[in-house]
C-alpha cells in the first residue's frame, strides 16, 4: 500500500481575491507560518518512526516556499514534478473575482467543469488525468512507498474527486485549505480516502504531530 499526503499550499495574497494561476506568487508572512507547521508536524512524524520515501512538488515558488520546511523535517530533496501545477487559468490568470463575477464563461466554468475550459488554458479533467496519471505512476512504482505531494487547490480537489467517485461537475463541494493536508492509501484494490482537508489551523491536525480521529 502507498500512502500519499497532499499538501496544498500555504497562504499567499490572492487568496480569496482573484486567480493567482501560474503566476509567480510567493507565501505571504502567515503562509510562512503555517509552513513551518506542517514542517514540525512532518518531523514529529518521522521521530515517530514513519519515514517518507519521497517529495514531491509543483514548480511555483508558492509551492516549493511550503515544501521547504517539509524537506528539512524529513531530510528529504524536494522532487519538482510539473503534473503537479496549478490549473493554467489562461486570460483569467491576474484577475479579481468581482471582475470574473461578471464573464458568463467563468459562470459557465464554475457550473460545469466537465464542459467547461478556461479561455487559453486547461479543463478541468485535464488536470485530474496529469495528477491521477502521475500519483497513479508513483505508486506502481513504489508500492510500500509514502510520499508527500504539495499542489494547489483545484489540482489537489480534482485528484480527490476521481478516488472518491465523485463528478468533476461537483468537486467544488470538496474543501481544500491552504496549508491542508488530505492522505490516500492506494493499493491493488479500492483506493481509500484516509483524510480530507485536515489543517492546523483549524486543530484537526495536531501541533504534537497526531490526527485527529477520522469521523
Amino acid at each position: 500500500m502507498t500512502l500519499l499526503y497532499l499538501v496544498r499550499h500555504a497562504d499567499h495574497d490572492w487568496i480569496g481575491r482573484g486567480i493567482a494561476g501560474r503566476m509567480d506568487t510567493s507565501l505571504n508572512d502567515t503562509g510562512r507560518a503555517q509552513a513551518e507547521r506542517l514542517g514540525r508536524w512532518f518531523a514529529r512524524q518521522r521521530a515517530a518512526g514513519q519515514r517518507a520515501s519521497g517529495l514531491w512538488a509543483s514548480p511555483l515558488p508558492r509551492t516549493q516556499q511550503t515544501a521547504e520546511p517539509i524537506a528539512r523535517a524529513l531530510d528529504l530533496p524536494i522532487q519538482t514534478a510539473d503534473a503537479l501545477v496549478e490549473v493554467e487559468f489562461g486570460a483569467w490568470t491576474g484577475r479579481d473575482f468581482p471582475d470574473l463575477d461578471a464573464d458568463p464563461a467563468w459562470r459557465q466554468w464554475n457550473g460545469a467543469r466537465s464542459l467547461a475550459r478556461a479561455p487559453g488554458g486547461e479543463t478541468t479533467l485535464e488536470v485530474q488525468a496529469r495528477m491521477v496519471g502521475f500519483l497513479n505512476r508513483l505508486c506502481a512504482d513504489d508500492p510500500d512507498g509514502i510520499h508527500v505531494l504539495v499542489s494547489h487547490g483545484d489540482a489537489i480537489r480534482a485528484a480527490l474527486a476521481y478516488y472518491l467517485g465523485v463528478s468533476i461537475d461537483l468537486f467544488l463541494r470538496i474543501e481544500v485549505s491552504p496549508a491542508s493536508m488530505s492522505v490516500l492509501a492506494i493499493d491493488g484494490w479500492t483506493p481509500k480516502v484516509l483524510r480530507l482537508n485536515q489543517t492546523l489551523d483549524d486543530g484537526t491536525l495536531d501541533d504534537d504531530g497526531s490526527m485527529a480521529p477520522a469521523s
